[in-house]
């Protein structure tokens, strides 16, 4: 008599794809699936909208070891475009695909459990492409951090229909930072994430926004040499490229590169230091006289370079403008741009752009 899995093999051949996916008849209408058929339900239960999306993507982050998060989100016609980067341990390359997988997990000995269940079987990068029309690392490697991008037709796949309103942050009693009412868009689950983990800092805007953080963001964690010597930017942690980039046309291949695509007139501004940075969400949704006092920079944590928080290095940039001013109406001077700010390792440099009226 053959065995059972020859004869479901068997009448697999002739009888269509629907014996494909069961691994065992148990009589009465009822079976047994194979294990891929039972997978690629689970994935398609464990993503319900776009907004699930995003749970998966930033808790992937933080079992990465990321301390920064920087989440790109825009939508054109029916597609919602996700760009997650973080400053993670990263993705070897020869890896990209297979942690699309499922079962595939660097969490072979931990999981984590926490508000949104339970993390660590393998199976959350598998259900996001599951759900979504491309879901890929577009730039990361080991100890670079990482860029994934993630496509989703919200014809297929829904999203909340108001994707504009932010959601209002209380303490509870025990003083942690919480939701306490707004709609449950994109918006709404990163705060949600960033008030789990306030000792992280999260980031969500527009691409051009996300770059434009990135650039100025980073040149506060790199040294002279980093931004002025570098000839290879993908020998660099992902979050640190645009920021040593020498011109608007590298900014531009770099931003395709990492999942943020923008014009080249936009990198022209981003290198002029024309357009805004943004804050971490839970600064942005903070009442002022909530939000915690600057941290002193920990000038030991990295030697290469001094420590200074990019809204102190904001001001710094508004004090100088101001200095400026004095000059500019004594020797008829116009400045070109915005201060440029250079943090060495026992160095603060300053250049001025200026033109001179005839």
């Amino acid at each position: 008599m053959p065995d059972n899995d020859a004869l479901i093999d068997f009448v697999s051949t002739v009888s269509g794809e629907a014996f494909l996916r069961v691994e065992e008849s148990l009589g009465d209408g009822f079976v047994r699936l194979r294990i891929a058929e039972a997978e690629r339900r689970q994935a398609k239960h464990d993503i319900r909208s776009v907004e699930d999306v995003i749970v998966e993507l930033l808790r992937n982050s933080r079992d990465a070891h990321a301390q920064r998060i920087f989440v790109s989100s825009a939508r054109e016609g029916e597609l919602r475009t996700i760009t997650i980067i973080d400053d993670g341990v990263g993705v070897p390359a020869h890896l990209h695909e297979a942690i699309f997988e499922p079962r595939v997990t660097s969490k072979l000995e931990t999981m984590v459990m926490d508000r949104w269940g339970v993390h660590g079987r393998g199976m959350a990068l598998f259900s996001v492409r599951s759900n979504v029309a491309v879901a890929q690392i577009a730039s990361s490697d080991v100890h670079k951090g990482a860029a994934m991008t993630v496509v989703a037709d919200t014809t297929e796949l829904s999203e909340r229909a108001d994707q504009s309103t932010w959601p209002t942050v209380e303490r509870t009693e025990s003083g942690q930072l919480a939701v306490a009412r707004g709609p449950h868009n994109i918006i709404r689950r990163v705060v949600e994430f960033a008030c789990e983990h306030p000792e992280l800092e999260v980031y969500l805007g527009s691409p051009t926004e996300v770059l434009s953080t990135l650039h100025e963001v980073a040149r506060c964690h790199l040294d002279t040499a980093d931004l002025m010597f570098c000839d290879d930017l993908s020998k660099m942690t992902v979050w640190h490229r645009p920021a040593a980039c020498s011109d608007a046309l590298e900014l531009v291949e770099t931003a395709e590169k990492i999942g943020l695509p923008v014009s080249e007139r936009t990198a022209h501004r981003i290198i002029g230091g024309e357009l805004p940075v943004l804050e971490p969400v839970l600064a942005e949704v903070m009442a002022e006289d909530d939000r915690p006092a600057a941290s002193e920079p920990d000038i030991y944590r990295d030697r290469r370079s001094l420590r200074i928080h990019h809204t102190d290095l904001a001001s710094f940039k508004h004090e100088l403008e101001r200095a400026f001013d004095t000059l500019a109406e004594r020797y008829y001077l116009n400045l070109r741009g915005e201060p440029k700010i250079s943090i060495g390792a026992d160095e603060i440099r300053v250049r001025f752009a200026v033109d001179k009226d005839e």
